[in-house]
């Protein structure tokens, strides 16, 4: 019987695009300090790991458009690493 309330894959996921997401926005919300106007360029430069242009799938009722993108920072990949540690620690 699965255990709802556990820490499983389902909440490490969750850590890690929670993580992800917000060491993007902060390494966006940085990008206009001063003091760390030399390395931020490096931090926030997004590196495109793998991009799916986008479709279209046409079904007379309904018109989908579906594309993926995966292009992480150093920023994100630092949040996702945060994430991860604060997952096994708590």
């Amino acid at each position: 019987m699965a255990k709802f309330g556990g820490r499983g894959t389902g909440m490490c996921v969750l850590f890690v695009i929670i993580g992800a997401i917000l060491g993007g926005l902060l390494g966006e919300l940085l990008r206009s300090v001063d003091m760390l106007a030399g390395v931020m360029p490096y931090l926030v430069t997004t590196y495109p790991v793998f991009d799916i242009a986008p479709f279209t799938i046409n079904l007379y009722v309904i018109q989908l458009t579906l594309g993926l993108s995966f292009a992480p920072n150093l920023m994100s990949i630092i949040g996702v690493v945060l994430a991860l540690v604060l997952f096994r620690r708590y």
